[in-house]
């Protein structure tokens, strides 16, 4: 099968939505399907909107000898209106993967309420949805209906640990301070100042935090980052590692005790999943999906917003009752190894991807 994807930039990009990305076309072409990826420069949400008004992408859309095109549906602004003109010009269905929707972030509803209406009208241009998550396809039925669609769970064994009981256990017992690692992009949506000021209420011998991902994809919150760690005093005991290779963040898994990122919406949160591979318990904002991953109170913890109490109780409780860190580090573990791999996960995304299109759309 002639497939084409169209993404922002590089597929290589570091995020769950890219990675997931990456794993369905290494599953596609490992399955003998040919995959083009079709890469748009990202511009800023109001320059991708002329995208549609391109001559070049319309042509090439037009002509491309694609038995289906996916579209990531981050690609929204770019595609809301051209998929409009390409219906019924081209033979191929179109199909949107979606991670999650703009206007389910936290930020003005002014603002989601514009996003709210381009991505209704992108969302209303295709012909069926690849969802990461119930939560995701939930939020797309509530704005365009229901129509043909798969939902395809991103999976946690990118890096196969071989972890223990016993060994989970006498981790989760080792003296010192609680080993807590945060891993996503500095962004203001995964809620690293939220983390930073509920640790600033706990003794400094308590706790230690390694945060590993990208500082620069927002440098002015990365900055107020900086900022919050001086002034709350929290140098000694954060480092900043920026993004790792895969080896290396193995290891910061595997040392660690605890994965916090309380992000304010999660279309679905792989990094829990990964982080339960090595048994860490995950603690997780409500908004969104992670609580299709964590059972709160057994494997982590769900917290609201902002609500640094909850936080710095949770954290503080773990560090002082080691036992129950120890079971839930367990329950983690368990919950990793009763989730769909990569391979499994893909598998049923392809199956999707190869229905018989052409007879739905006659009928």
């Amino acid at each position: 099968m002639r497939i084409g994807l169209i993404i922002y930039g590089r597929i290589e990009t570091i995020s769950g939505g890219y990675l997931y990305d990456r794993k369905l076309v290494a599953h596609l072409r490992q399955m003998g399907d040919t995959v083009e990826i079709v890469s748009l420069p990202w511009l800023g949400y109001g320059r991708a909107l002329l995208h549609n008004f391109s001559p070049e992408l319309r042509q090439r859309l037009s002509q491309a000898r694609f038995d289906l095109l996916l579209q990531d549906e981050l690609n929204h602004p770019s595609l809301f209106w051209l998929n409009r003109q390409l219906k019924g010009k081209v033979p191929y269905p179109i199909i949107s993967v979606v991670h999650h929707l703009r206007c389910s972030e936290m930020r003005p509803a002014w603002q989601n309420g514009l996003y709210r209406l381009v991505e209704r009208q992108y969302l209303d241009s295709v012909d069926g949805f690849l969802f990461n998550s119930e939560t995701t396809r939930a939020v797309v039925e509530e704005l365009v209906g229901k129509r043909p669609y798969h939902i395809a769970y991103p999976a946690g064994d990118q890096f196969q640990p071989e972890m223990s009981d016993s060994a989970i256990r006498a981790r989760a017992y080792e003296p010192g301070p609680l080993r807590i690692l945060f891993v996503g992009n500095v962004i203001p949506r995964k809620g690293l100042h939220v983390l930073l000021d509920a640790l600033a209420r706990l003794p400094r011998e308590s706790w230690r935090l390694d945060v590993v991902g990208d500082t620069a994809v927002a440098p002015f919150y990365t900055q107020s980052i900086h900022a919050q760690i001086r002034e709350e005093n929290l140098s000694p005991n954060v480092t900043l590692t920026g993004s790792l290779p895969d080896d290396e963040l193995f290891r910061w898994m595997e040392q660690s005790h605890l994965l916090i990122v309380p992000s304010s919406y999660e279309g679905y949160g792989i990094v829990y999943l990964e982080g339960m591979s090595f048994g860490l318990p995950a603690i997780a904002g409500r908004g969104g999906a992670a609580h299709e991953i964590i059972t709160d109170g057994v494997n982590g913890f769900l917290v609201d917003h902002q609500q640094t109490n909850q936080l710095t109780s949770h954290i503080l409780n773990l560090h002082q009752n080691r036992e129950k860190l120890a079971e839930m580090s367990l329950a983690a573990h368990q919950r990793y190894l009763a989730h769909p791999t990569w391979s499994d996960s893909m598998a049923g995304a392809r199956k999707f991807i190869h229905r018989d299109w052409r007879s739905e759309s006659e009928d």
